[in-house]
C-alpha cells in the first residue's frame, strides 16, 4: 500500500485547535492593569494639593495685590496697574539694602569652602569623624528664633565674644551688633555656623558615593590628599556644589530671620525682605510690598537662569 493510500484511509488530518478564550483571572490582570497609570497621582495628590494651596495660590494673589493700593486692613482696594513697580524703580533707597547682601554672599562663599573642607576630611578615616559630623550637623537643626537669642548674648558689650578675645590678649569692648561696619559681618558670622552643616551633609553624601577603587588607584600613582581632591572629588561633585552655589545667591538676597531676630533692620542691618515686611505690616503699603516681592522673585530666577547658563549642569560619570 502507497503512501499516497494510506493517507486517504486515515481520513483528513484534524483541523487545528482555535486558541483558548482567555480565563477570568487573565481578563482581570489585563484590567487591573489599565488602571493602574493613575495609581501615582492618587500618592501625589495630597503634596500636590498642598504646594498649590501654600505657593503657588498665595503667589498668584501676591501678582493680584502688587498692581493694587490695599493697605492690608480695608476690605476694597484700588487696581493701580504698575505704579508701585514705578516707584520701586524710581526709589533708589529701597535697592540699597542690596549692598547689606553683599556681605551675606561673601559669607555663604566661605561657609561653602569650609563645609567642602570638613565634608573631604571627614569622608576619609579620621578618628571620631562620626562626632564631628554630628557637632557640625547640629546648628542647624536649632531653631533660627533660639540662634538669634544666643548669640544676642553671644555678641553683648563684655558678653562671650569679647570674654574669648579678652583672653587670648585683645581687650576691650566692641558693639558688634551696634556699630554699622561690624554688624553685617557679625549676623554673616551666625549664618556661616548655622548654614554650614547643611552643606556638608550634602558634599559629604556626594563624596561617599563615589567608587572607592578610584581612591587606590590615585594612591598607587602616588597622588597625594589634595591631588585626590582636585582630580577626582571636585570633578565628581561639581552638580552638588553647583546647587550649593545657586543655594548661596538665592539665599543671600532673601535673609530674613537672623537679622530680623538680633536687629529688626537696625544700624545698616536691613534686609530686602525685612524692607519689605516693613512696607507691609509697619507702613500698611501691602500692594508696594507685594510688588517688592514680586521683583525679589524675578531676581532670584534671573540669578538662577545665569548661573544655569555660565555653568550648565554635567552628567558625571564615575567608573
Amino acid at each position: 500500500m502507497t503512501a499516497l493510500q494510506k493517507d486517504r484511509k486515515r481520513g483528513p488530518a484534524p483541523a487545528p485547535a482555535a486558541p483558548a478564550a482567555p480565563t477570568k483571572p487573565a481578563l482581570h490582570r489585563r484590567t487591573t492593569r489599565r488602571h493602574w497609570w493613575f495609581t501615582p497621582w492618587l500618592y501625589l495628590l495630597v503634596p500636590l494639593t498642598l504646594l498649590v494651596a501654600f505657593t503657588y495660590l498665595p503667589i498668584i494673589d501676591m501678582f493680584g495685590y502688587s498692581a493694587t493700593d490695599w493697605d492690608g486692613i480695608s476690605p476694597t482696594s484700588e487696581n493701580v496697574g504698575a505704579d508701585n513697580y514705578l516707584e520701586l524703580f524710581t526709589r533708589p533707597e529701597l535697592f540699597k539694602v542690596f549692598l547689606v547682601s553683599g556681605v551675606y554672599l561673601t559669607a555663604s562663599f566661605v561657609q561653602i569652602a569650609a563645609a567642602l573642607y570638613f565634608a573631604t576630611v571627614l569622608s576619609f578615616n579620621t578618628r571620631f569623624r562620626n562626632v564631628f559630623k554630628g557637632i557640625l550637623f547640629f546648628p542647624y537643626l536649632m531653631n533660627g528664633v533660639a540662634i538669634g537669642f544666643v548669640f544676642l548674648y553671644f555678641f553683648q558689650p563684655g558678653g562671650t565674644l569679647d570674654s574669648l578675645l579678652d583672653a587670648f590678649g585683645h581687650h576691650g569692648k566692641q558693639m558688634w551688633l551696634g556699630d554699622p561696619d561690624l554688624v553685617n559681618k557679625s549676623l554673616a558670622g551666625v549664618s556661616v555656623w548655622r548654614y554650614m552643616g547643611l552643606n556638608m551633609v550634602l558634599f559629604l553624601g556626594a563624596i561617599q558615593s563615589i567608587p572607592g577603587h578610584l581612591y587606590e588607584a590615585a594612591s598607587l600613582d602616588g597622588a597625594n590628599r589634595w591631588q585626590q581632591f582636585r582630580h577626582i572629588i571636585a570633578p565628581s561633585i561639581k552638580p552638588i556644589i553647583s546647587l550649593s552655589v545657586i543655594l548661596a545667591i538665592s539665599g543671600s538676597l532673601a535673609v530674613f530671620e537672623i537679622p530680623y531676630i538680633m536687629t529688626g533692620g537696625a544700624n545698616g542691618s536691613q534686609t530686602f525682605v525685612i524692607q519689605t515686611v516693613n512696607l507691609a505690616f509697619k507702613f500698611d503699603k501691602v500692594g508696594l510690598a507685594s510688588a517688592s516681592a514680586v521683583v525679589l522673585l524675578a531676581l532670584i530666577l534671573l540669578v538662577t537662569w545665569i548661573q544655569r547658563r555660565l555653568v550648565p549642569e554635567e552628567r558625571v560619570e564615575l567608573s
